[in-house]
């Protein structure tokens, strides 16, 4: 299965964490990954992962690929909602194809519903050659950031994201 991301503009980067494991900017073993606000709604995570990373020699492990996963769909609502913020109560992951240790990687989610408590939604890793290499669904309870963490997110460094904002997403 392919996927086709010639079509898909940027609007903006969403905020980022300094300690988190998959978008950390000071953490060391993070991914790094960049969360994009795509124009159609949809949002983008970029990201390579590291030998450090891996679980088979070369191929990431498939609890990292879930990891990306839940937080780019967790990251779907905000799209829409940029103050809504929840914690993951269910998580299916489909493994599709092997996931390459240091190639630029991409997953693509949406918020597909979502009612006053409850949000879900879904997404697709796509490797370079535009493979689904990986899919997943995703439903969270909508919780405040104080709920989730003791004095809310002023304490992750929930800071903006400096780098570079690319045009457009291609796979």
């Amino acid at each position: 299965m392919k996927y086709d991301l010639r079509e898909k503009g940027v609007a903006s980067a969403q905020n980022v964490s300094d300690s988190c494991l998959v978008c950390g900017t000071n953490n060391l073993l993070s991914l790094q990954a960049q969360f994009l606000n795509l124009d159609d709604g949809s949002i983008c995570a970029l990201f390579t992962a590291l030998p450090e990373h891996q679980g088979y020699p070369g191929r990431v492990h498939g609890g990292i690929i879930s990891a990306v996963i839940d937080e780019t769909i967790g990251r779907s609502v905000q799209t829409r909602y940029p103050e809504v913020f929840g914690v993951t109560i269910e998580l299916c992951v489909r493994f599709r194809a092997p996931v390459p240790v240091g190639e630029r990687l991409k997953v693509i989610a949406r918020l597909d519903r979502h009612s006053k408590r409850v949000y879900e939604g879904s997404a697709e890793l796509v490797l370079s050659d535009g493979t689904v290499a990986a899919q997943g669904t995703a439903k969270y309870l909508r919780l405040e950031p104080e709920q989730i963490v003791d004095g809310g997110l002023g304490d992750i460094n929930w800071i903006p994201d400096g780098r570079d904002l690319p045009k457009s997403i291609e796979a």
